[in-house]
């Protein structure tokens, strides 16, 4: 394939927009990121193809297989375009019908509209849909547009123009300036300011520098970093182009886990696309700068997300954390100087360069600057990966972009920054997004992790649950976290096993302070934060199941008694039909009674019941 000058680039940006923008071809944009694929989507697609060539509309209709749409909940997903026609939950079979009655007819089938859970109306118009519309998209603003493994629908959509303007119209030292102009910071978790990094290591007189991507995303609950690889990869490597430019590197790795297949396989397709037409490789778009990059799959070692252990594991070692400094700006990958963003932040580079740091710093807050992006989940009714204005709060996310809470529950917490954060109870939910708000109030940013809890959650189970992940991800490197939280881990489970002491509280929070001061990395140094946030603001909890016996939110089993209670037990059957063991005796409008010798104790019964009669 011949590569791109200037001139072809222009050339081919003007052909692909105007296939993306076509309005004598209906556009059908299926969502395939790994979301819609486990709920069905390639069937859907493959049916729309059958469809459509059976009926001879190959020149009518287009049938795109997009990345994530974003919203997982009502997957999978087809938008129509024009019309802006949003379809959901569909199946195989749905396919002819809509062909049909809204492609053949023009008229849009609305028992596929979205509902809405609040007002219950239908609401056909994508943009109109409150999760959509309450959203600014800007490292995800191809999201549903574009094919992903179409570098022509990528070009079509301003794609590879910042890297043309950067490469051929300034010099490195304007790129930074322009970066930091932007406020930008590292969307990875510090939140330390990317222009600022990347001076650094430009300032080094080393010959050899490198240029890492960090797609390494282990927080139970996230999938930004997979998304935007599924959804739109070029972006990201032109985020890694022109870094590589600003601090002379022509050498960048992507360093991605294993269990992200399909983003893993749509980045290598748009390397060797990017190869072929000469956007990346050597001599880019003639400019005489030459970059190369790799993917690195790593194991899955949540560990492998901190820069120093991530750069072992390319060198072929352990993963394992060193101590800083040298920072990696000065001795990083090889010892090299070495510039590490994770996928969101780099996702964001190239509207920078191309539009300029002020109109990404007239978004957000006065110290966080541009739009977040959050992976949505928990208990709430749109899960789904969101991306909001810096200064956003935390109500507005969950209720006008989530949807508020299912089932009727009541809102408890919502844990930011994954096993690394802290829980925010509902007092503080209209604190803003913004680096400095969040910390305040005992959470971190993070990666942008946002799982939601209802108040059937117990809080003393939760930070069980992350201090569980934390002591099974710790590399074992250091004293502090290696043998510091197996005994917070030991502790919090002696709790919510109903054995614990008045003083197991003193000595979780003596050794949390013990362990944010001395462990080597950010892994060991933040692990403490969901203990010490659900002590915070949930202590009553804590000293529910100490002093009382009792865990308040039912979830704890060895203090519950598995019995109906006579009093609130309506006799509606409802946990007898949910039992998936027939464990639960019942007959119509008689009360139900457990049977301990066959319950397993899964708390389905619990889940079911909308009358809190399981105690």
């Amino acid at each position: 394939m011949e590569r791109f000058t200037v001139e072809a680039l222009q050339a081919a940006r003007e052909d692909a927009a105007a296939v993306l923008n076509n309005p004598d071809v209906i556009q059908l944009m299926v969502c395939g990121g790994t979301g819609c694929h486990a709920t069905g989507s390639i069937a859907v697609i493959d049916r729309l193809r059958e469809e459509i060539a059976a009926r001879d509309m190959n020149d009518k209709v287009r049938v795109v297989e997009t990345g994530c749409n974003g919203f997982c909940a009502a997957g999978p997903i087809m938008v129509v375009h024009p019309g802006d026609i949003f379809y959901q939950r569909l199946k195989a079979d749905d396919v002819p019908d809509i062909i049909e009655t809204h492609i053949i007819n023009g008229q849009p089938v609305d028992k596929h509209f979205f509902k809405d859970p609040i007002s219950k109306k239908k609401i056909p118009a994508q943009s109109e849909i409150p999760f959509f519309a309450h959203q600014m998209p800007r490292a995800l603003r191809n999201k549903g547009l574009i094919d992903p493994e179409s570098i022509d629908d990528y070009i079509g959509r301003d794609g590879y123009q910042a890297t043309a303007k950067a490469l051929l119209e300034m010099r490195p030292e304007a790129i930074v300036e322009e970066v930091k102009a932007s406020g930008l910071r590292g969307r990875g978790g510090a939140g330390f300011p990317a222009g600022m990094k990347w001076q650094f290591c430009q300032a080094s007189p080393e010959a050899v520098k490198y240029v890492l991507c960090n797609a390494d995303e282990g927080d139970p609950g996230a999938f930004m970093d997979r998304s935007i690889l599924e959804a739109d990869p070029h972006a990201v490597l032109e985020g890694m182009i022109i870094a590589a430019k600003a601090i002379n590197a022509h050498q960048g790795y992507v360093y991605a886990r294993t269990e992200y297949p399909l983003a893993i396989r749509r980045l290598g397709i748009a390397i060797e696309q990017a190869t072929e037409r000469g956007l990346l490789g050597d001599d880019i778009l003639g400019s005489g700068f030459d970059f190369h990059v790799e993917i690195y799959q790593g194991a899955g070692a949540f560990v492998c997300g901190e820069e120093t252990a991530l750069m072992r594991s390319i060198e072929g070692r352990r993963g394992m954390p060193r101590p800083r400094p040298p920072f990696p700006a000065h001795q990083g990958l090889w010892e090299k100087p070495t510039i590490l963003n994770n996928v969101e932040t780099l996702a964001n580079v190239a509207q920078i360069i191309l539009k300029g740091g002020a109109w990404y710093a007239s978004v957000g807050t006065e110290t966080s600057k541009g739009t977040k992006v959050f992976a949505l989940s928990g208990d709430v009714n749109n899960i789904g990966l969101v991306e909001v204005p810096m200064g956003t709060s935390l109500r507005q996310m969950i209720y006008d972009v989530g949807g508020g809470i299912p089932r009727k529950r009541k809102f408890k917490a919502v844990q930011l920054g994954g096993p690394s954060g802290g829980c925010v109870p509902e007092a503080y939910l209209d604190t803003p997004v913004d680096y400095e708000e969040i910390a305040k109030v005992g959470a971190i940013m993070g990666s942008g992790g946002a799982i939601v809890m209802d108040e059937k959650t117990c809080m003393v189970d939760m930070a069980r649950f992350f201090m569980d992940f934390i002591q099974d991800e710790s590399c074992g490197k250091c004293t502090p976290c290696r043998e510091g939280t197996r005994r917070q881990l030991e502790l919090l489970e002696k709790i919510c096993d109903g054995s614990g002491e008045a003083h197991d509280l003193d000595e979780l929070e003596r050794l949390s302070a013990v362990i944010k001061e001395t462990a080597l990395c950010g892994l060991g140094q933040t692990g403490p934060n969901p203990v010490l946030s659900t002590l915070r603001y949930f202590r009553d909890e804590y000293e529910a199941h100490i002093h009382e016996g009792r865990c308040p939110a039912k979830r704890c089993v060895a203090l519950l008694k598995f019995e109906v209670d006579v009093d609130l037990c309506t006799r509606c059957g409802m946990c007898a039909r949910a039992c998936p063991v027939d464990a639960i005796e019942w007959e119509k409008k008689q009360l139900a009674r457990i049977d301990k010798e066959k319950c397993i104790e899964c708390l389905t019964c619990y889940d079911k019941c909308k009358f809190d009669a399981i105690d």
